[in-house]
């Protein structure tokens, strides 16, 4: 066995040798099917890397002692074995052949420093009885051989990501007999790409399913754009259907830095058709050959550039006769819309339709079903917690159930409008929350919520990026908080308070007339503490109580709140607890014993404030109870109110350490647009200049004043708005969990573009 293959020199019978991607990709080379060229670092040179280094016996130390159904040990776990592999240096002779390769197949191709995507290859992946696909990792764009080396480690280590050490491990797979190869194959900078089943993936039936957007496949694989879909008649080879998808955003290599971004796509594309007939007809074609080759049904990747089709890869089909034992009676193929909202939380799920009227029904959520409801609060996040799907009559992106139900990682649909009128009780459906649809009955396709993390981890970024804006992340859930640090975000720009305070069951108020503010307190310090732990010594802003009176109403001891025509504009954030001191005199309580017990890491945020006094207000009851504005804990505002922003100087001077700009209420305030109303949500827009005007405004006085400034609206998860942001000179972003890793590649390339454009200016003068 070589160290090094390329991919003419392998078959299909070359699994333990190049793993399931690499033993495929020589396979395909070998049948003529158009594949980018490449190589292979055979499994060898992995296993003689960890036993040459020595390595190997103290990651079995670590497995062996491993209880992998503890969360945070098995994370810990995987980072502990993660570092030893890529801080371990690559020997002399290994390094030495893996840059030979690279830079022979830079001389096959005729280029210097070719463009490449590195992607693991486990010698047990893509096997029909033991799929380990997406359990590795893949790098895109890796250019020059000092960073093949580097992601090849890279690649190696990430055999021991925390959710295929849990597979291994579920699966009764010795990690000791499992090794892994690494794929080196030229980068198809894809005008359009995508998917292809040479066989329906559920019934096997003779129809090949084509998914295609814009850019680079990632976007399809990953799920993150919903990409037209067609369906093709192997028979008759005719276009039996093709779905044209509004694909907002696509994944391309940036010309500037070489890596893999997410942008928007043009106005022009976004509801264009990605394939035309003829390219339909050469996929199939293609697809037909792959299928006849293996004698197998293939799920394969593609790419299109310059009008040339490639193939990236190709695997069984492995979700053929895995129902479970389910009768035909219990599923079904045929999908029948029963009604369709906004896609808020991707993901598909089926399970028994449960209406809840009131939190009075809450209970009669089981695990498994799909909560259907007008709209959800924050006392319904314990149900939400067991529902495998969650699906609303009104609400947008920015609603509680979008927001939560993304945390949570449950498939999502708003904005229905009608879904607990039409939907019948204990009905079986599947919802898909990226494209928004509630079918009838459950699709084979669909899956129930899985609590053991997403299947897949595909890193587009090239290298860790450090920016001088900082990148923050939003949590609104403890029990998120984990997985959002993962993120790598600089912290948290905002902790909101209201899921859960609210989640209690008990109105806050309640708590303290009943003489049990202590339990208040204590709810309060272990929920914070979860968040202040997991990002710690990274800073945590938390955001004091602003939840609209409808959302305490349904409560116990929330009989006697007011009945407000519009919640959103009422007795709500700082306004109301001024008038009710001892809910925010609870939670300073809160933030107090923290910072005595070491997370000093932990600021106030003050939301919907509209005149200084607040401020002034606030401040006092703070110092009331302890803790010292500006001296011993950092102390802010949430600008959501045009008010807040026409007057920030005098914010400043009554002394401020930062500002968020909550964008969700700054733009329903500033364009008279209830936000949560489906009738006007096509006018809402954080890109209205207005928005722009007063952001910017806040911006440049903070800057002069020396007050950090950050952003932790929707608008913040935006490419095109945080880019704006940069150039404006904010201080950090304060992304969506998801979007974290997108919103620091924009951050970083337009500090790039800041720092050339000052270079170029100086060298002019």
């Amino acid at each position: 066995m070589k160290h090094v293959e390329f991919f003419e020199e392998l078959r299909k019978e070359d699994v333990d040798v190049a793993g399931g991607k690499g033993a495929n990709l020589g396979e395909l080379t070998q049948a003529g099917i158009p594949v980018p060229p490449g190589f292979v670092v055979t499994s060898k040179t992995y296993d003689q890397f960890i036993k040459e280094t020595g390595i190997f016996d103290e990651i079995m130390d670590i497995l062996n002692a491993l209880d992998v159904n503890n969360n945070k040990e098995l994370q810990a776990a995987s980072v502990e074995i993660k570092n030893i592999i890529v801080q371990t240096r690559m020997p002399d002779e290994i390094r030495t052949i893996v840059v030979e390769a690279y830079n022979a197949l830079c001389h096959r191709i005729g280029k210097d420093d070719v463009f490449v995507a590195i992607r693991s290859s486990a010698t047990a992946e893509d096997l029909p009885e033991a799929s380990f696909a997406g359990q590795q990792d893949t790098y895109l764009n890796i250019r020059g051989s000092d960073e093949v080396v580097e992601y090849v480690q890279k690649c190696w280590a990430s055999l021991f990501e925390s959710r295929a050490i849990f597979y291994r491990e579920e699966n009764d797979f010795d990690h000791s007999k499992v090794y892994i190869a690494v794929v080196v194959q030229e980068m198809v900078n894809a005008e359009k790409a995508g998917v292809m089943f040479t066989v329906h993936p559920s019934t096997g039936e003779e129809k090949i399913l084509i998914e295609a957007a814009w850019g680079l496949g990632e976007g399809v694989v990953s799920g993150t754009v919903t990409p037209d879909t067609c369906w093709y008649d192997k028979e008759t080879n005719e276009v039996l259907d093709y779905k044209v998808s509004d694909k907002k955003t696509m994944f391309k290599r940036d010309p500037e830095t070489g890596h893999t971004v997410q942008v928007e796509v043009p106005e022009t594309l976004r509801e264009e058709r990605v394939l035309s007939l003829e390219e339909i007809g050469k996929l199939a074609d293609l697809g037909k050959r792959i299928q006849g080759h293996y004698n197998f049904p293939q799920d394969t990747e593609w790419a299109i550039n310059n009008g040339e089709i490639f193939m990236l890869q190709s695997r069984p089909v492995t979700t053929l006769n895995m129902n479970n034992g389910s009768s035909d009676s219990e599923e079904s193929d045929e999908r029948i819309i029963i009604t369709k909202g906004l896609g808020a939380s991707p993901g598909m799920a089926s399970g028994a339709v449960k209406i809840v009227k009131n939190t009075d029904e809450l209970d009669k959520i089981e695990k498994g079903d799909v909560l259907v409801t007008v709209m959800t609060t924050p006392d319904m996040v314990p149900a939400m917690k067991r529902a495998d799907g969650i699906i609303t009559d009104e609400g947008g992106v920015t609603c509680h159930a979008a927001i939560v139900s993304r945390e949570l990682g449950i498939p999502c649909v708003v904005g229905t409008g009608e879904g607990s009128k039409i939907l019948k009780e204990n009905s079986i459906v599947t919802l898909d929350g990226s494209k928004g649809f509630v079918y009838e009955g459950k699709l084979k396709t669909s899956e129930s919520k899985d609590e053991t993390g997403p299947k897949t981890a595909t890193i587009v970024q090239n290298q860790p990026i450090l920016t001088v804006t900082e990148v923050k992340v939003n949590v609104s859930m403890p029990e998120a908080a984990q997985k959002a640090s993962e993120t790598g975000a600089d912290g948290v720009g905002l902790l909101r308070t209201e899921h859960m305070m609210l989640a209690l069951g008990v109105h806050p108020k309640k708590f303290i007339m009943d003489g049990k503010e202590d339990e208040l307190v204590k709810a309060l310090v272990e929920n914070i503490l979860k968040v202040a732990d997991a990002f710690y010594p990274k800073t945590v802003w938390y955001r004091t109580l602003d939840a609209p009176t409808d959302e305490f109403q349904s409560l116990e001891g929330g009989e006697n709140e007011p009945h407000e025509h519009n919640p959103m504009l009422g007795w709500r954030g700082i306004r109301r607890e001024l008038d009710e001191p001892e809910i925010l005199r609870a939670e300073f309580k809160a933030v107090k014993k923290l910072h005595e017990e070491g997370y000093t890491n932990i600021g106030v945020m003050l939301p919907l404030v509209q005149h200084p006094s607040e401020l002034r207000e606030a401040k006092k009851i703070a110092r009331e109870v302890g803790l010292r504005p500006q001296e011993n804990i950092e102390w802010g505002i949430m600008v959501e109110t045009p008010a807040a922003a026409l007057t920030i100087e005098d914010f400043i001077a009554e002394g401020i350490d930062f500002v968020s700009f909550g964008t969700n209420d700054l733009t329903q305030y500033t364009l008279a647009i209830d936000r949560n109303n489906e009738h006007v949500a096509g006018l809402y827009s954080e890109r209205h200049p207005a928005i722009m005007k007063l952001i910017g405004r806040v911006i440049k006085e903070c800057n002069k004043a020396g007050v950090k400034t950050s952003i932790c609206g929707q608008a913040g998860s935006m490419p095109d708005i945080v880019e704006q942001l940069v150039e404006l000179g904010i201080t950090s972003v304060s992304a969506n969990t998801d979007a974290v890793a997108t919103v620091r590649e924009v951050v970083a390339r337009v500090e790039k573009k800041l720092v050339l454009k000052a270079a170029r200016k100086m060298m002019q003068g």
